[in-house]
């Protein structure tokens, strides 16, 4: 009898019953138990790879190539991934061509790796990384959250949840992404609309780093630091406290309408320069060149320019020129001023070249995919920010890479 009892109580229903409850628990939030390959997205189950991880760095410039079809992509969607920025939610928003999705980037030289999640977690374990930027660096970090909810989602641990500075931390791994929000890099004050002045313009300090993120660099591993879209905006330049010039603005201000190009070129200066002089940076920090402002096409942004191309186009069709040339080539000189110092001091600076590539996918933007038809936002058709999932996901690809390096 007391053997019959003690069957029944091992594999009746009701322990059975809970047994299949627990596990089914357990297979779907894997993500949150640390658990890689189980369902989270369509590659979970190719994810554990034993490949050792080495970067084409080595041997190649993946930074130049061109796109190819790519029949397996896209590796999750706003289904899989909840953390999209509305904006550049496209599928949610309908768009109906989905080949845009379909293409990798190849280098000339290599076969660029596809990111692997599971290996960059296990590669990040115990280090914490920052996005030191504006909207695309949000959108760059956005799809890197994307790309590695594949195996695990992380928890939003930000001081205040509605701020532009984010952290998140994926406890089974150690790990924390950082955003700082810094669209010009330098310390900067908001136009004051309902001012006595009424000039909706930036207030733009070129000779002060903005403290809101350079002296938290020393306690990261790896810093991406990138800007370019704000300097278009209309502003005022101080330097040591003094209005020295100025962009899109009349002669009421008594000073130079020094252009835009002035103030992009400066800030990127004084904010390498304040990366090279702090004394306590462990970090690997990566500048990454401008992301394309030139693929509104039949108008500019506040008149009627769009971009509904549906495919890549090829390198021998693109050219740099106009504002993304004269910002490019600043940035550049910029940076090889900086990378030189830091090399001086025994530091390393990497660059993430990326604009040819990006040129090259005027199909890749949300167009009026980012809202709902008719609704009232500020950019109506965005030429400028990048569908998640879509091409910025190379970014990811090449960011690995780069800290394999």
């Amino acid at each position: 009898m007391k053997l019959h009892w003690v069957v029944r109580f091992l594999f009746g229903p009701v322990p059975v019953y809970f047994s299949a409850l627990a596990i089914l628990i357990v297979l779907t939030n894997a993500q949150y138990f640390g658990l890689a390959g189980v369902g989270v997205a369509p590659r979970a189950a190719k994810l554990a790879s034993s490949t050792p991880v080495v970067s084409v760095m080595k041997y190649c410039d993946i930074f130049r190539g061109e796109w190819v079809p790519d029949p397996e992509a896209p590796y999750y969607t706003h289904k899989t991934c909840h953390m999209i920025q509305e904006h550049q939610n496209c599928l949610k928003y309908g768009r109906p061509d989905l080949g845009f999705l379909k293409w990798r980037w190849r280098p000339s030289g290599c076969e660029l790796p596809r990111f692997d999640p599971l290996q960059f977690l296990q590669f990040a374990r115990g280090k914490s990384l920052a996005f030191v930027g504006d909207s695309l660096a949000r959108n760059h970090m956005q799809s890197l959250l994307c790309l590695l909810s594949q195996v695990a989602y992380p928890k939003d641990v930000s001081a205040n949840p509605t701020d532009q500075n984010k952290v998140y931390h994926y406890r089974a791994y150690n790990f924390t992404i950082s955003m700082f929000w810094s669209p010009f890099l330098v310390r900067a004050r908001e136009p004051d609309h309902d001012g006595p002045a009424h000039t909706g313009h930036w207030s733009l300090y070129l000779d002060e780093p903005d403290d809101k993120w350079v002296p938290q660099m020393p306690r990261f591993d790896y810093v991406l630091v990138s800007a370019a879209n704000w300097f278009s905006r209309p502003s005022l330049f101080y330097e040591k406290r003094r209005l020295v010039g100025c962009s899109f603005c009349s002669r009421q201000y008594g000073v130079p309408d020094l252009t835009l190009y002035y103030s992009q070129r400066r800030a990127w200066r004084v904010a390498l320069r304040a990366i090279n002089d702090l004394e306590r940076l462990r970090a690997r920090v990566v500048v990454r060149m401008l992301s394309p402002m030139s693929h509104f096409e039949n108008g500019t942004w506040d008149h009627g320019g769009d971009c509904r191309r549906t495919q890549p186009l090829r390198a021998n069709q693109t050219a740099m020129e106009g504002r993304d040339l004269h910002f490019y080539t600043a940035q550049m000189e910029e940076f090889r001023a900086a990378e030189k110092a830091a090399r001086d001091k025994g530091r390393r600076l990497m660059l993430m070249d990326a604009t040819a590539a990006m040129l090259m996918r005027p199909d890749g933007h949300p167009s009026r995919y980012g809202h709902w038809l008719n609704e009232k936002v500020q950019l109506y058709n965005d030429c400028i920010h990048w569908c998640l999932p879509g091409p910025i996901d190379i970014w990811n690809d090449m960011l690995f890479q780069m800290l394999l390096a």
